[in-house]
């Protein structure tokens, strides 16, 4: 087995961060269930959005977690590798939008 940073049964110890301060464990989690349940978004697409969002943040727990989830939930391969797409498209967006903020300084500094 090939040894890597991030071990994949560290997944499986997500619901001991609580055990160092319980109050904000639960505070937490409460939280975070409450977030998945079914509203205006089904949780169909609730998991998609997780799946592309770990991606962007580059969470490999989450990115095993929700893929899972999402095959669970029915969706295809496609529909995860389209949403892996919208979320590239958005971080680099930002990342080329806030390049206005170098811009205006270059200009600022060259006055």
């Amino acid at each position: 087995m090939q040894k890597t940073y991030y071990d994949p049964a560290d997944l499986k110890k997500f619901g001991k961060i609580s055990e160092w301060n319980q109050e904000l464990g639960d505070k937490f989690f409460d939280y975070y269930s409450t977030v998945f349940e079914e509203g205006a978004l089904s949780a169909r697409e609730k998991s998609l959005i997780a799946l592309a969002v770990a991606h962007t943040e580059q969470c490999p727990y989450c990115i095993d977690a929700y893929t899972k989830d999402g095959l669970q939930r029915g969706i295809t391969k496609e529909e995860m590798m389209e949403a892996l797409h919208v979320g590239a498209a958005i971080k680099s967006g930002a990342t080329l939008v806030h390049g206005v903020q170098m811009m205006n300084k270059v200009n600022k500094l060259e006055m």
